[in-house]
């Protein structure tokens, strides 16, 4: 069944949905094709998110961090691409207050604040064509690279009550990076 078919057949509650989305070549952020498509119509369809809780491949670290940026840098995280890309901004504001809420929600670790990253391309490069506007605050989880895929499905299962609280929570990466990061860290 198309997403579309399940998003207008289903009966949406309060709880924001969990969406993993494979983001492909960042030129889908400026290229007008089905996929920048089919993210426009999933941000038309779903309810407002409060907040958005991104964790993308491209944030690999030792540890777990969340963004506390008030207003999160766009960052182009690429190289070889033209220079049209590198223009892009998503100038969506931070969402330190709900981070800290994911930070009080992880019992299991300790969750390290971070000031210095931004919306890295596997956050921004989808977001842009779901909220063109911009107007919802954006935060981001690292993964911690270190760790197996038990940990982090463990992880994630932890941040339950933030979709209660209107938080949709968008995973991203390229089916290779996807790939790496099960087969990596086996468990």
């Amino acid at each position: 069944m198309a997403l579309n078919d399940t998003l207008n057949n289903s009966t949406l509650t309060d709880k924001m949905p969990v969406l993993f989305v494979g983001h492909g070549n960042p030129m889908n952020a400026i290229t007008d094709n089905r996929y920048s498509q089919s993210w426009k119509t999933i941000g038309e369809q779903l309810p407002v998110p409060n907040a958005i809780l991104c964790i993308s491949a491209h944030w690999l670290t030792k540890g777990t961090f969340v963004t506390m940026a008030e207003h999160p840098k766009t960052l182009h995280d690429f190289g070889g691409f033209p220079k049209e890309l590198f223009a892009v901004q998503y100038p969506a504001t931070g969402a330190p207050e709900y981070a800290r809420r994911l930070i009080s929600a992880i019992k299991s670790i300790t969750v390290q604040e971070d000031f210095a990253w931004g919306l890295d391309h596997g956050a921004w490069s989808i977001l842009k064509n779901m909220y063109p506007n911009a107007n919802i605050p954006v935060f981001q989880m690292s993964i911690d690279a270190t760790k197996p895929l038990l940990y982090h499905f463990n992880l994630v299962n932890q941040l339950s009550e933030l979709r209660n609280q209107g938080v949709l929570i968008l995973a991203s990466a390229t089916s290779n990076q996807a790939i790496r990061l099960i087969y990596q860290r086996k468990t």
